[in-house]
């Protein structure tokens, strides 16, 4: 063998090394990165599921575990804003499934998990931790009760819709907040955006909800605007 010969073995020897190395890294972050996805969108399904397809125990059992399983997630990816933002929103709608007993705490939780996904990354996920803050903000009691404050939920509303003008979700609580309000012609327009909003993917169990809960809403707007 000359030299030369040598020389290319030797070089393509190392060009397969080098790309079997970039193999391996690439698929290990790809798995890495695909377990926390897998782990966020199994926490959405099973909320959209004890939100909307179940009542009553069924639906309280399933929220614990829900619950559990969330704060777990959030711990174990502790520089994700997205495991953050969903242990809020759990802890939120366990809420007000829960009753009067332990629903504050659960609120507090919410509110804390939220904060602090907003410091780390107030865009994440198209502006969720706004929509989530907005409506924990005017679905808690206020004064001594609790920490709720409509204004405080009209500006981070407004500030999730500035993000995501076309969500379904942005545009139902800030429709739903106008209505309590009482500003009937807003809170339509906003519905219906929220009506008009494109499907989410992987979330169609979450949408179907939404989308009863806008026409519910809708039917009450339009009586008023009669």
């Amino acid at each position: 063998m000359t030299f030369i010969s040598f020389t290319k073995s030797i070089c393509r020897r190392a060009s397969s090394l080098l790309i079997i190395v970039a193999l391996t890294l690439t698929c290990s972050a790809f798995a890495e990165e695909s377990e926390f996805d897998f782990g966020l969108r199994d926490i959405q399904q099973r909320w959209a599921v004890a939100n909307y397809r179940v009542n009553g125990k069924e639906q309280k059992e399933a929220f614990e575990a829900l619950m559990a399983d969330s704060r777990a997630f959030s711990e174990s990816n502790p520089n994700r804003a997205e495991a953050l933002v969903w242990q809020g929103i759990v802890a939120s709608t366990y809420a007000g499934v829960k009753g009067p007993f332990g629903a504050m705490s659960l609120a507090n939780e919410a509110r804390d998990a939220l904060h602090k996904a907003e410091a780390m990354n107030p865009s994440v996920l198209d502006g969720s931790v706004y929509t989530s803050l907005g409506a924990l903000y005017y679905k808690v009691p206020g004064g001594i009760i609790g920490f709720g404050d409509k204004e405080k939920a009209r500006d981070y509303l407004q500030k999730a819709l500035a993000l995501n003008p076309g969500g379904i979700d942005p545009n139902f609580f800030y429709g739903e907040l106008m209505f309590e309000l009482k500003d009937y012609q807003h809170a339509h327009d906003y519905l219906v955006r929220a009506e008009q909003a494109s499907p989410r993917a992987g979330r169609a169990v979450a949408d179907e909800g939404r989308k009863g809960e806008i026409a519910s809403l809708l039917a009450r707007v339009d009586k008023k605007l009669r």
